[in-house]
């Protein structure tokens, strides 16, 4: 009579442990599979599921939450696949360049000789103008040594006929002095071109009384030529040394 009075009331107490070992159990698997990681709790789910025949609220609820296999295999699968190397993808640059044709071989061995060429016409050219520059810069050179010469040439000139003025003018200051019969003597004897000369640069009023004592003929033909040699003179527009 005892015993069957206490069985009925260490059931329930049974149940309610059971409920809530199952309870923490869930609780502790929802949140390790939370974290990451697989479930360690299989085989007391699996127990606690064999147990739990009663169709309480809390037996009923235990099933529902423990259903870990799905969620196991979803993480499992993720690592698994995160741990596993990715295969190597091809370089895009490392042969997938197309092979070349014969048509743009050709081309690129055409351009290759036209450029060549170019190259050899181009130093061509800049050896040409090298030697046009170096021509230049002779001739240039050799100009300026012709118009250095032809400057001396014409301050030596310039000095010669200095100093044959300079003569002249001597020899004519010696004939002015001198008194005009003695002068005429000399001027009857000498030769035309020196003749003409001397005269020319003798002034007016010493040459009159020297041409009228010479002689009529050679007086004549003196006068004659000085006025040819002044009048081929006078479009240079230089006068007469002796006029006046």
């Amino acid at each position: 009579m005892i015993l069957s009075l206490r069985s009925p009331r260490l059931l329930p107490f049974t149940i309610a442990t059971i409920g809530a070992l199952l309870a923490m159990k869930t609780l502790d698997v929802a949140r390790y599979i939370a974290a990451g990681h697989p479930p360690a709790g299989a085989a007391v789910l699996t127990a606690a599921r064999a147990a739990t025949a009663d169709p309480s609220p809390s037996a009923k609820a235990t099933p529902r939450a423990s259903s870990p296999q799905p969620a196991t295999a979803a993480a499992v699968q993720p690592a698994a696949t995160a741990a596993a190397p990715s295969p190597a993808l091809p370089s895009p640059d490392r042969g997938s360049a197309p092979p070349i044709t014969e048509g743009e071989r050709a081309l690129l061995l055409e351009l290759r000789q036209r450029s060549q060429q170019l190259d050899a016409r181009a130093a061509a050219l800049s050896m040409r103008e090298s030697i046009l520059a170096a021509a230049e810069q002779k001739l240039e050179a050799q100009a300026q040594a012709l118009t250095a010469l032809r400057k001396q040439l014409q301050d030596l000139e310039a000095a010669r006929t200095q100093r044959e003025e300079a003569g002249w003018q001597g020899l004519v200051k010696v004939y002015e002095d001198m008194k005009p019969r003695d002068a005429a003597t000399i001027f009857n004897d000498l030769d035309m071109p020196v003749l003409l000369s001397l005269v020319d640069r003798m002034k007016e009023l010493k040459a009159a009384p020297i041409l009228a004592a010479m002689n009529p003929d050679k007086a004549r033909d003196v006068t004659a030529d000085l006025a040819k040699l002044r009048t081929r003179r006078e479009p240079a527009g230089t006068a007469a040394p002796g006029g006046g």
